[in-house]
Parts: C-alpha cells; structure tokens; sequence
C-alpha cells in the first residue's frame, strides 16, 4: 500500500468530532460524542458511535452508540436491539447518497426508535432541512459548512405541502378538516 494511503486509512480510524453539531434545531453547545469509523478496535474516546458488527459485540457499553452504514439492511430484528441504543448515527459516505434518509424515516415511523438519530459524514446545509423530516434529530456539519448557514436553512420553510414524521398530515388535509 503506498504510503498515502496508509496515511488516509489511518486518518479514517481516528475518532472525530464534528465541530459544528445542530441538535434539536440549534447549535449544540457541545458535541461529547465522537464518531469512530474503525471496525476492529473499540475507541478510547468516550462516548463514541462505532461501526454496527463493534456495537453489537459490546452493547452492555453504555457509552458505546451504534453508527450505521447508509447500506444498512433495517430488519425487524436488529430494530429490537437498537431500541436499547442511547442514541444511533446513520454515515452519509456522500451528500449524494440518499440511503441514511431512509434508514432514518424507517427508524421512526416502522420501529419506533424514540432516541437520538444522528446524520454524521458529508452533511450539508443543503440537505438539513430534510434530514430533520425525516427524523434526524442531529446532524454533524461537514467541516466546511457554516453553522450560521445551517440554522437559517432550518428557518427557510414555514409551511410543508407533504407530510413527514413530525406532522403526518398533508396540507391540504389539514385544509380539509378545518372546513368541516
């Protein structure tokens, strides 16, 4: 392996903390959790999001959280042992990649997950708006997008002509059933 790549690989394994982390529609003032991407060993950063195959082997590690892949298969089963998760990051491996959305709706409206569901990887401003439609209740910036930015594109829309897992009435509906 050329020397680069062991340098990226290693960089990868690192631990990391977005710096910039809205939760709940505002800029957190802290983020205490890191995201580990390294599949073999566990992390010494705490609390930390490790990859799904680390999490399950070690679940009685309450400061362990489960980071799912975007190619995730959300069976019936492994929704029953997320349920006991504190909180779950689903990677977005490119703001193109629209897998995590899924995985993220999935969560909450077929299973039910009550908890955290963190967007973390290539998020962008762009793409906040409909990652809180679909039930994230935190994203982590990528680094070279603006908070700022962030929280003005969570205020852009003040009506939603289709429903989603906070309101899960059509516009039109609600028109409807103000009339009768």
């Amino acid at each position: 392996m050329p020397p680069n790549d062991k340098q990226a690989e290693a960089v990868e394994m690192t631990p990391v903390h977005a710096d910039h982390l809205i939760a709940n529609g505002e800029l957190a003032a802290e983020n205490a959790w890191c995201v580990s991407y390294d599949a073999e060993a566990l992390p010494e950063q705490r609390p930390a999001f490790v990859p799904l195959a680390l999490w399950k082997a070690h679940q009685e590690d309450t400061e362990l959280a489960p980071l799912l892949a975007s190619d995730c298969e959300l069976t019936v089963s492994l929704a029953d042992e997320l349920r006991s998760a504190p909180a779950i990051a689903i990677h977005f491996p490119a703001f193109t990649d629209g897998r995590g959305y899924t995985l993220a709706r999935l969560l909450r409206e077929r299973f039910g997950y009550q908890g955290e569901v963190r967007a973390v990887g290539d998020v962008l401003v762009d793409q906040l708006e409909y990652m809180r439609r679909c039930g994230f209740t935190a994203m982590a910036l990528r680094d070279d997008q603006h908070p700022e930015d962030a929280l003005r594109a969570l205020s852009f829309f003040s009506v939603r002509y289709q429903p989603d897992v906070e309101e899960r009435q059509a516009l039109f509906e609600k028109r409807l059933n103000a009339h009768h």
